[in-house]
């Protein structure tokens, strides 16, 4: 048998090979598409749907009846487009919907939900969300998330929530980026606390920056920390 198989001429086993190769890229297409097309269908179904919880709520548990799992990939790409279109309310609706069939409990998914309350200005809701993030995934909770809080905070003008927020991410040791820097900043600067808004930026900002000098990017450390040199 070895001895068959050694004299099989190398053109046949390449093309067994090759074959292979190709069978399991189709395979694979057809998942992506499949799953791409049952988002746009979430997509449809929720934008002709009056807006109403039940009625809502209603179409996507037809939308999932024949299904042996949930389809949480087309769920999740069908929230990506909605939160493209800006359509806050319906993500604010498929997002809940998902969270109450036990389904998309990450912090991608609570990062968009935030975000649309933010836009819904629906802030009540958003701290409501935030406590029980807080308290189930302490220690767990992603950068993004933490300033998604502090960004809605700001665009509500709550300068002391954000204060809140930062204390929650210095107890877990939690490094706030550039951008949450600023806003933190700025609401210690609103409340009056100006030697706590030159701590925070002597602490977490960046003391380099980049300047173009006889044509070329050099880095150069930053003089004092004031919010108008970050």
């Amino acid at each position: 048998m070895e001895a068959q198989l050694g004299s099989m001429p190398s053109c046949q086993r390449r093309v067994v090979k090759k074959v292979g190769k190709e069978a399991h890229h189709l395979w694979k297409k057809r998942d992506s598409a499949g799953s791409g097309q049952k988002a746009l269908n979430l997509v449809r179904i929720v934008s002709q749907c009056p807006n109403e919880k039940e009625a809502v709520y209603g179409e996507l548990n037809k939308w999932i009846a024949w299904e042996t799992e949930f389809p949480l990939i087309a769920a999740a790409k069908a929230l990506r487009i909605l939160r493209k279109r800006s359509q806050w309310k319906r993500v604010i609706q498929v997002a809940k919907w998902m969270l109450s069939k036990g389904q998309g409990a990450t912090m991608g998914t609570y990062d968009t939900l935030l975000l649309a309350f933010d836009m819904d200005k629906r802030v009540d809701e958003a701290e409501s969300l935030w406590n029980m993030i807080l308290h189930t995934h302490t220690r767990s909770i992603s950068k993004r998330v933490f300033s998604r809080m502090i960004s809605l905070y700001e665009h509500h003008d709550l300068q002391d929530k954000i204060i809140e927020i930062f204390a929650d991410m210095e107890e877990l040791g939690v490094k706030p980026d550039e951008d949450t820097v600023r806003r933190i900043g700025r609401a210690f600067q609103k409340l009056g606390q100006e030697e706590n808004r030159k701590m925070v930026y002597k602490r977490y900002s960046c003391q380099w920056k980049y300047i173009h000098f006889k044509g070329e990017r050099v880095r150069v450390r930053k003089d004092g920390w004031d919010e108008d040199d970050q």
